[in-house]
């Protein structure tokens, strides 16, 4: 049963709104990996909306609830979110190793394919063979190109490569699988800035986009990771994997409300399509249905 399902479900059998009520919706919220933080934020403002307009009965309680919630996620997008889209651009895509990383840059490169944009690949994360060799196998599937390094090579030195090739063959955009590694912050970061710099200095006129992937399975650790990589590198948005296996899709409130960093993108399948735009107003409407 999802987040949403459950949530539904809470709101019926209360005969009255009271500190009861309100400690078992604490206790749901968190249970969905809305988190503490955010479980608790929610709660305090529904009782002074329950207050204010004296309501006494909880389908308005939880319409309120889900009014709140979308205030919350809407605050975190903006009209700009997607600029890099339509313009030269360099998508990083950052993340621990085993959530899907690699698969959501090849996902990405899918998607803007389809879109009639000309893709390159690159496959910076030289410490893992496994990585370009998967990387390789997305470029063959979507038709676009690739860039890739020896295995324990120089990630700054590939990235070098691919924008010479960008530029001279004029492509759209780059799409850059990074190393996942958190274990070392320090190696982490100084990778990170040089990456970021040799794109500052060699394709200044492209829009960088940094993407945090996620497992929206692993709940309150997915937002751990995003906020460790957004502490080393400007991370502008999160891919949230396997958000359609997660019974607690409330991680996605957790990481807007508490990071202030948009969910930009949702895994919500296997296939070669099922990276999709979130979409707030299909992700809330759960809470009604």
């Amino acid at each position: 049963m999802g987040f949403f399902s459950k949530l539904s479900d809470f709101f019926v059998g209360y005969e009255q709104i009271d500190e009861e009520f309100y400690d078992d919706l604490t206790d749901t919220l968190i249970m969905g990996d809305v988190g503490m933080t955010t479980a608790e934020e929610l709660v305090e403002e529904l009782k002074d909306r329950i207050r204010q307009e004296r309501v006494r009965d909880t389908d308005k309680a939880k319409e309120l609830l889900t009014v709140i919630m979308k205030e919350k996620l809407d605050a975190i997008s903006t009209e700009h979110d997607f600029d890099y889209e339509d313009k030269k651009s360099v998508v990083l895509v950052v993340g621990v190793n085993g959530v899907g990383k690699t698969t959501s840059a090849g996902k990405l490169a899918a998607r803007y394919r389809s879109l009639g944009r000309k893709v390159m690949l690159v496959a910076a994360d030289t410490f893992r063979a496994a990585a370009i060799e998967q990387l390789t196998s997305w470029a063959m599937k979507t038709g676009a190109d690739i860039v890739k390094g020896r295995e324990g090579g120089d990630p700054g030195s590939v990235i070098y490569d691919a924008i010479q090739s960008v530029k001279a063959r004029d492509y759209d955009m780059l799409i850059v699988d990074t190393a996942g590694r958190l274990h070392n912050k320090k190696n982490l970061m100084n990778e990170l800035s040089k990456i970021n710099q040799i794109i500052k200095s060699e394709y200044p006129e492209a829009v960088k986009e940094t993407l945090c992937v996620v497992d929206a399975s692993t709940g309150q650790n997915a937002k751990e990771q995003a906020k460790e990589f957004a502490e080393v590198t400007d991370v502008s948005g999160v891919v949230l994997t396997k958000l359609d296996g997660s019974a607690k899709g409330g991680i996605v409130i957790a990481i807007e409300n508490e990071l202030k960093i948009p969910v930009k993108f949702v895994g919500l399948g296997e296939g070669v399509s099922d990276l999709r735009r979130f979409d707030t107003e299909k992700f809330m409407a759960g809470v009604l249905e």
